[in-house]
């Protein structure tokens, strides 16, 4: 079995993803053959696989840092919330099953199985997997479920690196207590810790280091500042910003309850919007969701209809990806309740389209008519007979335009300036090609570690 690291957090969102992305890129470049592995994710953002099916977006990112195509054994459990209590299960990149959250952790053994079969056929694979954890490696009440932090670690005999946040405060009691929370075996996989979001000058902290060391018993692999000139796409809608926090400039989208695929309008840079705002836009963003009908209720009682209507009539284009797509449309039909137990919908009508969501989801890469590639993952099956919006590069024609309203199924299309351009009339910049963003965040994690626990780390 191939050599592992793991990257565990004390708590979600403290900079899992990055490391992992880093130590990926690091050994990347330093020509071992690598691969990330995460066993079980939780997100709506996720992007096809080389063999089909889909996986969580983070590990495509760190894919990418490897110079490897998105593979299903990278994230073998995928749950893509679709209700407060229940998740679309994804197992090695295809539709297992809808379960609520009481019910999935009846299936954590047979999960941790399949998650251990995709490790394995990684590590005969790769030189070595650099695995992420989720959330925080100290959830006392699911020791005996986990399948994703270090009891998995353990299993598969991992290296783990422990990483706190310093932002958003409380690090000597979140690394200390995450310490003190493990059982004796899972405690023993950790080597080192790792401070992270540092804002200022790193010799204020020396102490802290100092103490924490000594308290913890480990190594710190470094005090490492928050880098606001690295860009690398999001696993979630926890890094969104507020609804409402910007009601400025010409692009609005709108914030759902459970939004998907966020990303495509990273170079939009939008006012998020969740209620009425008294501001007019030029474009309006329907964007992509995991349960188009309860978040088109949503959209009604939060009265975004009616707004939508006003930014219409006053001039505004309106934009509607995947899910969005099919709430500008007619109706919607979920006859075999795929997303929720809502088998109708009236849509906003704004497009002539009909969608019925079917039971077989497609997950496929395709390529704009100018060469950019873009996606699709939806269960939808849409009819429309506008003009289409785009047309691919086997000259097959996709979405619909009808006015100024416009949707299509496509993501990723607008994180080109040049379809941002010519289909929205906007001029973005260029964003930075991101295998440079990755080399960049390989030279922050070696510039900011300890040189001698950096390298007693890399598996």
């Amino acid at each position: 079995m191939s050599r592992a690291l793991f990257i565990g957090g004390t708590a979600s969102h403290v900079g899992k993803s990055w490391f992992t992305t880093a130590f990926c890129r690091l050994l990347y470049r330093r020509g071992v053959r690598v691969s990330p592995f995460k066993a079980q994710n939780m997100s709506n953002n996720s992007f096809p696989c080389i063999e089909g099916g889909e996986i969580g977006r983070a590990q495509v990112v760190q894919a990418e840092a490897c110079n490897l195509p998105p593979m299903a054994d990278m994230n073998p459990v995928l749950l893509k919330p679709n209700s407060l209590i229940g998740s679309q299960v994804v197992v090695q990149g295809k539709v297992w099953r809808t379960v609520p959250a009481a019910e999935y952790y009846r299936h954590t053994a047979m999960l941790f199985d399949k998650a251990f079969e995709s490790f394995a056929r990684l590590s005969r694979q790769f030189d070595a997997v650099v695995c992420e954890g989720a959330g925080s490696v100290a959830e006392v009440n699911l020791f005996d479920r986990d399948i994703t932090n270090l009891r998995f670690a353990a299993r598969v005999g991992a290296k783990a690196l422990l990483v706190a946040d310093i932002e958003r405060g409380g690090v000597f009691a979140s690394l200390v207590g995450s310490m003190e929370l493990l059982p004796p075996e899972q405690r023993a996989t950790v080597r080192a810790f790792a401070v992270n979001r540092f804002r200022g000058d790193p010799a204020l902290f020396e102490e802290g280091v100092r103490f924490l060391e000594q308290r913890l018993g480990l190594p710190c692999l470094g005090v490492f500042p928050y880098a606001d000139d690295i860009a690398i796409d999001d696993e979630d809608s926890v890094s969104l910003p507020s609804a409402g926090a910007a009601t400025g400039g010409r692009v609005a989208a709108i914030r759902f309850p459970r939004i998907s695929n966020f990303t495509d309008l990273r170079l939009l840079r939008p006012s998020w919007i969740d209620r009425p705002v008294d501001h007019p836009f030029d474009i309006v963003i329907l964007p992509g969701t995991k349960n188009t009908i309860a978040d088109l209720n949503w959209l009604r009682a939060q009265g975004l209809e009616p707004w939508i209507r006003r930014q219409h009539d006053a001039g505004a284009m309106l934009v509607g990806i995947c899910g969005g797509y099919q709430m500008l449309g007619e109706r919607i039909e979920d006859p075999h309740g795929v997303e929720s137990t809502l088998q109708e919908a009236r849509g906003l009508g704004l497009l002539p389209a009909h969608t019925v969501l079917a039971e077989t989801k497609v997950t496929q890469v395709v390529r704009l008519q100018n060469g950019h590639p873009a996606y699709e993952i939806h269960m939808g099956r849409t009819e429309c007979p506008a003009p289409p919006l785009f047309t691919l590069d086997n000259r097959c024609p996709e979405g619909a335009r009808h006015g100024r309203v416009m949707g299509t199924y496509l993501h990723g299309a607008f994180e080109s300036a040049a379809v941002v351009r010519d289909v929205l009339g906007i001029e973005v910049p260029e964003p930075t090609p991101k295998p440079r963003m990755y080399d960049r965040l390989a030279d922050w994690l070696t510039m900011h570690s300890n040189p001698n626990v950096l390298e007693a780390l890399l598996p």
